[in-house]
């Protein structure tokens, strides 16, 4: 009897060992896939287009997203940049309810965010910017970059992603047309 149930703890032992171990693996499995994914939103852009180029994520622009968007009430365009080729400038005209703009490097870790209360005037002109490219632009700030919001980026490669409110159908083609004309430049200094 003893030997019984010795052996039963030791089995007993020996399968919760193998499911907290399988419980650990699976949860380093999750955590690494996005690093080891080639579907990522960097990928799926440089699919859909070239650097400094404005690509809609939301459906509405024709065709299939680029990325899924999860809020329906909202539109959304991207643009992938390099800091090593200088600075990024994007601009948007017009008025719309609300929008809101992120920052993300290359493996899509939010580095910024600001929204039309933190613009002057509710206008979207912003500029991304490296630190020492930051440096360089204070010596000598060009009047054309007095309204911008600066970002400065620690990264070489990011991705800026413009989301603006949709709140009803007659919303629709301003909204679109807001993210539409959009631009995402490359500024010499």
């Amino acid at each position: 009897m003893r030997r019984l149930r010795s052996a039963l703890r030791r089995l007993l032992h020996a399968i919760l060992l193998g499911l907290v171990g399988a419980g650990i693996v699976h949860i380093v499995v999750l955590l690494l896939v996005p690093e080891f994914s080639e579907r990522d939103a960097w990928s799926r852009l440089s699919m859909a287009s070239d650097l400094y180029k404005m690509n809609r994520l939301d459906a509405e622009a024709g065709g299939a997203p680029v990325v899924k968007s999860v809020d329906p009430l909202f539109y959304a365009t991207a643009c992938r940049f390099d800091l090593e080729e200088g600075m990024v400038r994007i601009k948007a005209p017009g008025d719309v309810p609300f929008w809101s703009v992120s920052v993300y490097d290359r493996s899509g870790h939010n580095i910024y965010s600001f929204n039309d209360h933190t613009a002057a005037g509710g206008k979207l002109d912003a500029v991304v910017l490296t630190p020492a490219q930051m440096i360089d632009v204070r010596k000598d700030l060009p009047e054309d970059l007095q309204g911008a919001i600066f970002v400065e980026a620690p990264v070489d490669e990011g991705i800026f992603v413009i989301r603006s409110f949709v709140p009803d159908e007659s919303w629709k083609p301003i909204v679109s047309r807001f993210l539409d004309q959009s631009s995402c430049e490359l500024q010499d200094f």
